[in-house]
């Protein structure tokens, strides 16, 4: 059983920056597959980016690349967003999910194979 908590969501002006966090507990965090996922108002949750347990290798959504960051500090137990270029189109409630470590890269972008989610940490971006 894993227990995630975000936290670092807020308002900020279009260009500006934040930084999520997911706390996570319960159970052996390096052993997971992570990932941020987002859903905004009326639309389906969608993938942002996802980092896998050993190695650390990274994916992420066209349209984040080269303007978010995901990483994973094992000793916290937690995994982080940069959010740097922020736009208005990026509001959204933001999830951390966590997924078992047998899934390979290719599949991490897909919600169904996620089995632990967060309660979601809303980011607003203002034009």
């Amino acid at each position: 059983q894993v227990q995630l908590v975000e936290s670092g969501g807020g308002v900020v002006q279009a260009g500006g920056s934040l930084r999520l966090s997911c706390a996570a507990s319960g159970a052996t965090f390096s052993r997971y597959n992570m990932a941020w996922f987002r859903q905004a108002p009326g639309k389906e949750r969608e993938f942002v980016a996802a980092i896998r347990a050993n190695p650390g290798i990274t994916k992420y959504a066209d349209s984040v690349k080269g303007r978010f960051t995901i990483s994973r500090d094992s000793a916290k137990n937690t995994v982080y967003l940069q959010m740097n270029s922020l736009k208005p189109e990026d509001t959204a409630v933001y999830y951390c999910a966590a997924a078992p470590p047998a899934y390979e890269m290719e599949y991490l972008s897909r919600r169904n194979v996620y089995s632990y989610w967060g309660q979601g940490t809303q980011v607003t971006v203002s034009s």
